[in-house]
C-alpha cells in the first residue's frame, strides 16, 4: 500500500518546509527530492504539491523567484521565509511529540495478570 494515499497535508507542509531550510528548490525539484530521499516511499504528485506551495506562499510562510534555467526556460524557485522557519519549528515539535506518543502505544503491552 502507497503511503501516499494517507499522507497529510501537513507532512507536506513539513517536509517542504525543512528542505527549503537547506536551500532554495524549484517545485519538481522538491517533488523528487522528497521521493528520492524517503527511498521512494514518500511520492508527492506534482499536481498535489503546487497547491500546496501556493498555500504556503499565501500564509507569508514561503516566498518565490524565477529564475533563468538555460536560453529560454524559466524556474520558479522557492524560498523559506522567517515565518515559515518559525512554522518549521512549530511543525518538527509536534511531529516528535506525536511520533512518540504513537511509539509508546504500539510499545503497550497490557499486564495479563499472570506471573
Amino acid at each position: 500500500m502507497k503511503n501516499t494515499i494517507n499522507f497529510k497535508r501537513g507532512s507536506v507542509e513539513l517536509l517542504v518546509l525543512y528542505l527549503l531550510s537547506k536551500k532554495d528548490y524549484y517545485g519538481y525539484e522538491l517533488s523528487q527530492t522528497i521521493k528520492k530521499e524517503s527511498e521512494n516511499v514518500l511520492d508527492i504528485p506534482v499536481g498535489s504539491l503546487y497547491p500546496a506551495l501556493y498555500k504556503l506562499i499565501d500564509a507569508g510562510y514561503i516566498s518565490d523567484h524565477q529564475q533563468k534555467a538555460g536560453k529560454r526556460k524559466i524556474r520558479v524557485y522557492y524560498h523559506l521565509e522567517e515565518a515559515g522557519a518559525e512554522r518549521l519549528k512549530l511543525l518538527i515539535q509536534d511531529y516528535r511529540e506525536t511520533s512518540e506518543a504513537i511509539n509508546k502505544v504500539l510499545n503497550y503491552e497490557p499486564d495479563t495478570g499472570e506471573e
